[in-house]
């Protein structure tokens, strides 16, 4: 069901309007662009747009092949963006993100100092390959730089230029030699995406690109300042107030702990999604609902975005791994338990 018109159905100036406009033309000219390297995967492309225009960080879970980091690639290419790609190994160490201190001789005064030297981190557009592949403590250096962007050496804070995005891969088939994302660390995005094999015919189309000349001339169609500009604009999108409390509810509901939990939350979650998915249900709306030419999120929006929003957010228990119960399936069975919302809409 789509909410009825509850709130101002227009954003607050003329300007607004001409930039929202704007914002669906350069949305249209990056998926053009994408076409020209990306076959298909048209829900994952519009989930990492949303996760662009709201400013969020994402994982891309996929099985090898199917072209995750190509897609982070290319899109950091079509936005003119300085991109940056780390290859998680067991061996990498945080400095190996972050950058480091290195004494370096003036060679004017032969004086001795320490230069701070730049990591990977310091881009526009990060990707992490493999994550799960580095320990923890590594995986940790990532943690202040998508929270706060910035990051800090030797008691010194650095920060990062915007826009600042971390796109992280995980392949969810190997298990040797990997090591689980911490709770905290998954929370922190704003996605979790999962890309998966492509239709036949979309297949065949893949495999008869590559196999041939390429020639791709990808085009810069969006400027870092007018990706800021966005993520300003979808903030200040309406959202009816029984919309919001219709994510809240989706969210508080997943938690086991919470008065009147259903019985299958209470027999499969251990911890349920924290606010943070409240938050990112409500703002991608927001940039959902302008994509789609529209000035007020829906509850279609919100349920839309439950599934990559939530199904990493949901710690399952002991019961519903040996039963296999998957995190969509809660988030199916969460979208059925919690109705939406009738009243004055």
């Amino acid at each position: 069901m789509t909410t009825k018109d509850t709130t101002t159905s227009s954003l607050e100036s003329v300007d607004d309007i001409a930039l929202a406009d704007s914002m669906r033309e350069a949305t249209g000219l990056i998926q053009s662009e994408l076409r020209k390297m990306i076959v298909g995967q048209e829900e994952v492309i519009e989930q990492v747009l949303l996760s662009i225009f709201v400013g969020g960080n994402s994982l891309i879970v996929g099985v090898p092949g199917l072209a995750k980091t190509l897609l982070v690639h290319t899109i950091a290419q079509v936005l003119d963006l300085k991109f940056s790609r780390i290859q998680f190994t067991p061996d990498l160490m945080p400095s190996d993100i972050t950058g480091t201190d290195l004494i370096q001789e003036d060679a004017e005064s032969g004086q001795r100092r320490m230069v701070f030297a730049p990591g990977p981190i310091f881009a526009n557009i990060v990707l992490a390959d493999e994550i799960n592949r580095t320990p923890p403590k590594t995986q940790a250096a990532l943690l202040e730089a998508m929270q706060e962007h910035q990051v800090t050496v030797q008691g010194r804070t650095y920060v990062l230029e915007e826009p600042f995005f971390v796109f992280a891969t995980q392949n969810p088939i190997e298990l040797e030699g990997t090591y689980p994302l911490p709770e905290a660390q998954l929370d922190r995005f704003m996605f979790n995406i999962i890309i998966d094999h492509l239709p036949e015919e979309d297949e065949l189309e893949v495999v008869r690109s590559t196999t041939a000349v390429q020639v791709a001339d990808l085009e810069n169609v969006v400027t870092g300042s007018e990706i800021i500009a966005y993520q300003r604009l979808v903030r200040k999108v309406p959202v009816p107030d029984p919309v919001l409390r219709y994510a809240l509810s989706l969210v508080r509901t997943s938690r086991p702990s919470g008065n009147g939990a259903p019985q299958f939350i209470e027999k499969w979650v251990a911890y349920g999604a924290s606010v943070r998915a409240a938050q990112y249900l409500i703002l991608g709306g927001k940039a959902k609902a302008l994509l789609e030419g529209r000035y007020n999120v829906s509850f279609d929006d919100v349920r839309a975005l439950a599934h990559p929003v939530m199904r990493h957010r949901i710690l399952t228990n002991f019961h519903a791994e040996s039963e296999q119960i998957s995190r969509d399936h809660l988030v199916d069975q969460l979208l059925e338990a919690v109705p939406t919302p009738r009243s004055g809409l």
